[in-house]
């Protein structure tokens, strides 16, 4: 088992990426501010590199992961990619652009690298060797992608790409263009920080000679959210082992009932005969975070209990796929359990939970239901 956890302390015109340099003054990355007198300013606190996405190689001796910075001045962000040896030696940066490179994973056994670039103002899915050479664009989606997964056995990729999803006042007015008014005539039309224009739907594709072709909407038509928002992504979606399903997070709900309703189901979609099953109908609360047992023989979630009460306890769920039999595994559990990740051996599960104020690690066995802490002390572990 390799196990990473975090601790607190337009489109692509093909061919070979350009422009991709090491030694351009105008990259926004890592600043050298002057700390006077041992103090703390927010110009320092801001200087630090964001590290994300850690992935670890298929032979467990390589992390890759990436790095944001900011640029103060210019009020912006930007994200390379980068990767090291596990012991910490070896760091090497693999991108080197604008382009805000990021959500990289292994590929090819490790002989490879996936990863999305903003290349041309368009988030695509491009394609390098693991030492940042010879960078391919492999995918042309308009609009652009905001997340993908590759199959188990890397002949598809699965992507998340937003779809309109109401009129605009140009669209009920096309001779005024310029309008910025908003028609509004039913809920959700904000989360948070953004007015909804658009909704993610989860797609997947064939990788055809090195590019890919056959894109199919899983929610074609459909008016819901795959994953959800404002927050899904793709932890809420998961390939089957045998690369011939796809499970992905909805709440098909709309109008108030969706602004109300905190009923989120994991539907499982077969790319062989192109049916959808709801696999968590009756489960009444948030269920997300879909994730498969290694060998395929049991897939584990995250489930709330009631409907509307989105503080309701989250609650570790397996499920067998033969006799579809669900078990809630920490039943006996007091705290929430905030993400999680299977072992190898396929009858094990990883999670942390916040316990006494800190974040630690935990285990599970799946037939005991025995919880095992992994880690203590006054410190926060806040991913795997």
């Amino acid at each position: 088992m390799a196990l990473t956890c975090t601790a607190l302390m337009a489109s692509c015109s093909g061919g070979e990426q350009q422009g991709d340099t090491s030694h351009s003054d105008s990259i926004i990355g890592k600043a050298s501010p002057t700390i006077e007198s041992g103090i703390m300013t927010p110009e320092v606190l801001h200087s630090f590199g964001r590290i994300g996405d850690v992935q670890v190689s298929p032979n467990n001796k390589e992390l890759l992961y990436h790095v944001t910075y900011v640029d103060i001045e210019q009020n912006k962000t930007n994200t390379n990619i980068f990767k090291m040896n596990v012991d910490g030696t070896e760091k090497s940066q693999l991108t080197f652009t604008n382009d805000h490179e990021g959500g990289a994973q292994w590929i090819d056994d490790g002989n490879k690298i996936a990863f999305l670039n903003n290349h041309e103002g368009s988030r695509q899915l491009w394609v390098m060797n693991t030492d940042g050479s010879n960078k391919q664009c492999i995918s042309d989606v308009e609009g652009g992608i905001e997340g993908f997964i590759y199959s188990p056995d890397e002949t598809k990729v699965m992507y998340i790409k937003k779809v309109k999803s109401v009129k605009t006042a140009a669209d009920h007015y096309p001779d005024l263009p310029k309008a910025t008014g908003r028609i509004v005539d039913d809920l959700m039309y904000k989360h948070w920080d953004h007015w909804v224009e658009a909704i993610p739907h989860t797609f997947y594709a064939t990788i055809s000679n090195g590019k890919l072709t056959n894109h199919v909407d899983l929610l074609e038509g459909e008016p819901y959210e795959a994953p959800l928002l404002p927050f899904g992504g793709t932890g809420d979606l998961a390939w089957s082992a045998d690369s011939k399903s796809i499970v992905y997070t909805s709440k098909k709900k709309t109008g108030k009932e969706y602004a109300e309703s905190t009923n989120s189901d994991l539907y499982m979609y077969s790319l062989e005969d192109k049916t959808t099953n709801n696999i968590t109908e009756g489960m009444m609360g948030y269920d997300t975070s879909p994730q498969f047992s290694h060998n395929g023989a049991h897939i584990a979630w995250l489930s709330m209990e009631r409907d509307g009460y989105e503080a309701d306890k989250n609650r570790l769920f397996v499920m067998d796929m033969v006799t579809k039999e669900k078990s809630y595994l920490t039943e006996n559990f007091d705290n929430n359990v905030d993400d999680f990740i299977w072992d190898a051996d396929n009858k094990t599960l990883y999670f942390i939970a916040v316990v006494e104020a800190k974040t630690q690690l935990f285990s599970i066995d799946v037939e005991t239901k025995e919880v095992a802490a992994v880690t203590s002390g006054v410190h926060d572990y806040i991913s795997l």
